[in-house]
């Protein structure tokens, strides 16, 4: 089998702590099949390797694939007419997004990915319409997408079965409305339909169907506790330990979902999942913006690992996680970008960089704030960790998937950049994504010079932008309709569902007096 070695002026195999990553200078990567079966010194490799095929020079910087570990859409909701609410009110203004084709929608999010390094994505897909026919078409419209274009994918369909607008009982809801307003919410509500024992049988179908592609694995996701019954809570525990079935569950996103879980059970949301036996490596924690210090304790103690998701915490008015929390407990978190980055695209290069400045706090210690390489673990290893594909990706160490991306150097060097600077610090620091010239995945190169391989991007995005171009479909001037007129509701719902609520932060970016 032909041996590929990927050439960088630095090769970055992995982060050993939260100051060094191992670099390799004037390094290579020798790639066979889909695995890294080498590295080191290029002038090594090659007089291992003669007659190896050459992908890179000394004018790269050669970075392992970048993971996404929360996902969801191809069009950002801004460009399908919600501009960022509050997450609670964001649920009802989001009835206004147009029907997208799956396939085109997650090409156009797998192109932007890519094309910033990233090489897996968690896609958690949620509310496609329909009985568990139409939803597993739907799903098998996703992954199918991450198969054309080659991209490293773990699915999940986010499953709901109760307190789909608020956080209380669809019925008693819409019970609240004018009578003709409840009954437009209950026939949109009745769209969603799907039990927990039709939900499960299907992933265990969908694992089926993936089972022969080395890129596509699958997982499970009960969506959010208010979302999820106890019933259902429980199926998840025991399908995941049957099937060895990773979790990946949004929690603790805002303060609002704090309280509910209070009004639920008595205690946390963790606390709640806890009780149904949730916790441990199998399962990862969405956001986790409004755990408790116990809580925290308890994820730690557990191995249960978190999703920071930043970009999604700031625009929806969520707030902001404890990092340096997480990182002084041990605990395992990745990166993701959730619906859409701050600047509404699907730049991980950019949402390091955020995470990074996001939690400098006032003071002198460097232990304080994260540092570039803990950060490009989180978005790297750490966000392997969360899906099937585990430690077999987001490192270059022999034995991995060949999954990588090759940066030019003068991205980030030109006209200068003082030796002084460590390398993982200029990424952070620099990197944008127009500088990621090549990506490999699974030992394949699917973009090359910043050209896809597989498939044609702009006629992708020309025909998704001539579907678009059409009139909107009397079903979807409903749902627009809908959402304006239940939008003061929902706000009314939510007044003072706060109240009597103590909020002791965590950190403090800045002080009254």
């Amino acid at each position: 089998m032909t041996v590929t070695l990927v050439r960088g002026r630095h090769v970055i195999e992995r982060v050993a702590d939260r100051d060094h990553a191992v670099i390799h200078d004037d390094g290579a990567v020798a790639v066979q099949g889909d695995r890294v079966v080498a590295i080191g010194r290029f002038a090594d490799l090659a007089a291992r390797y003669p007659g190896a095929a050459m992908l890179g020079s000394d004018r790269h910087v050669v970075l392992p694939g970048l993971v996404n570990s929360h996902h969801h859409v191809g069009l950002t909701p801004v460009q399908l007419g919600s501009l960022d609410q509050p997450l609670e009110l964001w649920f009802a203004t989001r009835m206004v997004a147009r029907d997208v084709d799956l396939h085109l929608d997650t090409l156009y999010s797998a192109f932007e990915m890519i094309g910033s390094g990233v090489t897996t994505v968690q896609h958690l897909h949620g509310r496609a319409p329909g009985a568990i026919g139409d939803v597993e078409r739907a799903a098998r419209q996703v992954i199918g997408a991450y198969q054309a274009i080659g991209m490293r994918a773990s699915y999940s369909y986010a499953f709901r079965d109760q307190n789909r607008l608020v956080y209380e009982d669809d019925a008693a809801f819409i019970a609240r409305l004018p009578p003709e307003l409840g009954a437009r919410l209950a026939e949109n509500l009745a769209r969603f339909h799907i039990t927990a024992d039709e939900y499960f049988d299907m992933v265990l179908r969908l694992a089926d169907h993936v089972a022969g592609d080395p890129r596509i694995a699958v997982q499970l996701a009960p969506t959010n506790l208010h979302w999820v019954s106890d019933r259902a809570l429980d199926g998840f525990r025991e399908v995941s330990a049957r099937h060895n079935l990773p979790m990946h569950m949004h929690l603790n996103e805002t303060a609002y979902q704090k309280r509910y879980a209070r009004l639920r059970g008595g205690g946390t949301a963790l606390d709640h999942i806890a009780r149904h036996g949730l916790l441990g490596p199998r399962m990862t924690l969405g956001h986790a913006v409004w755990l408790t210090e116990a809580d925290m304790d308890r994820v730690a103690e557990t191995g249960t690992l978190i999703c920071h998701n930043a970009s999604s915490n700031l625009r929806l008015r969520s707030g902001v996680a404890c990092l340096g929390c997480f990182a002084r407990r041990g605990i395992r978190v990745a990166m993701g970008m959730d619906e859409a980055g701050i600047n509404d695209d699907r730049d991980m290069l950019a949402e390091m960089r955020l995470v990074l400045r996001l939690h400098r706090v006032p003071g002198m210690d460097p232990a304080e704030v994260p540092s570039a390489p803990e950060v490009l673990r989180m978005a790297s290893e750490n966000g392997g960790l969360t899906t099937p594909f585990g430690a077999a990706i987001g490192t270059l160490t022999p034995g991995s998937f060949a999954d990588l991306s090759l940066m030019r150097w003068d991205s980030l060097a030109s006209p200068y950049l003082d030796p002084l600077i460590p390398v993982v610090d200029a990424v952070l620091l620099r990197a944008k994504a127009e500088g990621v010239e090549t990506v490999m995945i699974g030992g394949e190169v699917v973009m090359r010079d910043r050209r896809f391989t597989r498939l044609d991007r702009e006629a992708a995005l020309a025909e998704l932008a001539a579907q678009l171009a059409l009139p909107l479909r009397p079903e979807e001037e409903r749902r627009r309709a809908l959402a304006r007129d239940i939008l003061p509701h929902v706000r009314d719902f939510y007044a003072g569902y706060l109240d009597g609520e103590v909020r002791a932060p965590f950190t403090a970016p800045n002080s009254r007096i």
